[in-house]
């Protein structure tokens, strides 16, 4: 028995120029380079830059390079248009998504939709993290579809949500339908506590099994069981056991992370769920 080919497919954003790793821009590219190279179907080929950083990343492009990017609107309403507009004017980008931190748009996702593409993929991250739910009632009322972004950690533990509190985040995404990105902190697989830190870090298996879960009816209590799963012969039996149907359910709620590392979670799906072969035909 393999995993759903739907399960992994395009899952893995390139988040290098953030922490921890936080490479310089010339290395990030450089990395970016080489995965675009490999061309491994786990990641989505998107490169995350924040837009006060677009001068220095187009800088250091060369002449042959063709970037996806998801841009994070770093900058504000005043200056995502501007943004916007520079990306589109680089034959060697393309804006394949946008992030949008509502902490810097005061006047709500209206205000940041007023400046972008209308055909752009959007995902919205809330103000503060108890207020998802503000967030999800907000993005129900547009009129165009946005997604919503999830935040799992960062370099303090404060930053690190509770297994309940991101399981109820899942569930109230499923309940809405409204679909999310992740971010911070989930290169490895299984729920860990880091060595270096103390950090309690969610795992990116236990968050995808989890959404699958949510997807599929089960209650917040259940979705918090399988966040807080550190059996990693567990979830990989569970993964395994996942119809296509149900991955499938679980990627159309959860639509890809950003990693820092883009190597750790290949290597560790490779581990716990199968050799590289074994994904050879997921889609891309």
């Amino acid at each position: 028995m393999t995993v759903p080919a739907a399960l992994l497919a395009a899952l893995v954003d390139d988040a290098g120029l953030f922490p921890p790793t936080a490479l310089p821009m010339d290395r990030a590219l450089a990395r970016h380079r080489a995965d675009l190279a490999a061309s491994h179907p786990l990641h989505t080929h998107r490169f995350l830059v924040p837009a006060s950083r677009l001068g220095e990343l187009r800088a250091r492009l060369e002449p042959g390079d063709s970037l996806a990017l998801g841009l994070i609107a770093d900058r504000g309403a005043e200056r995502l248009a501007t943004d916007c507009a520079a990306v589109a004017a680089d034959p060697r980008l393309r804006l394949a998504l946008v992030e949008v931190p509502l902490a810097a748009f005061p006047g709500g996702m209206r205000e940041a939709l007023d400046a972008l593409p209308g055909d752009v993929p959007v995902y919205a991250e809330p103000a503060a993290r108890a207020a998802y739910e503000p967030l999800l009632t907000e993005l129900g009322a547009l009129e165009r579809p946005v997604g919503a972004k999830l935040r799992c950690g960062g370099v303090r533990a404060e930053l690190f949500p509770t297994a309940p509190e991101v399981a109820a985040w899942i569930v109230a995404c499923a309940r809405a339908g409204v679909p999310f990105k992740a971010t911070a902190g989930l290169h490895e697989a299984v729920r860990h506590t880091a060595p270096a830190t103390g950090f309690r870090h969610h795992g990116y298996l236990n968050l995808l099994l989890a959404t699958a879960a949510a997807a599929g009816g089960a209650t917040t209590g259940e979705v918090t069981a399988v966040l807080e799963t550190e059996d990693a012969a567990r979830l990989a039996r569970r993964a395994h056991a996942l119809g296509e149907a149900g991955a499938r359910a679980a990627r159309r709620l959860l639509v890809s992370y950003g990693s820092c590392s883009t190597s750790t979670p290949l290597r560790q799906a490779a581990d716990l769920l199968g050799t590289p072969d074994t994904y050879q035909e997921i889609p891309v």
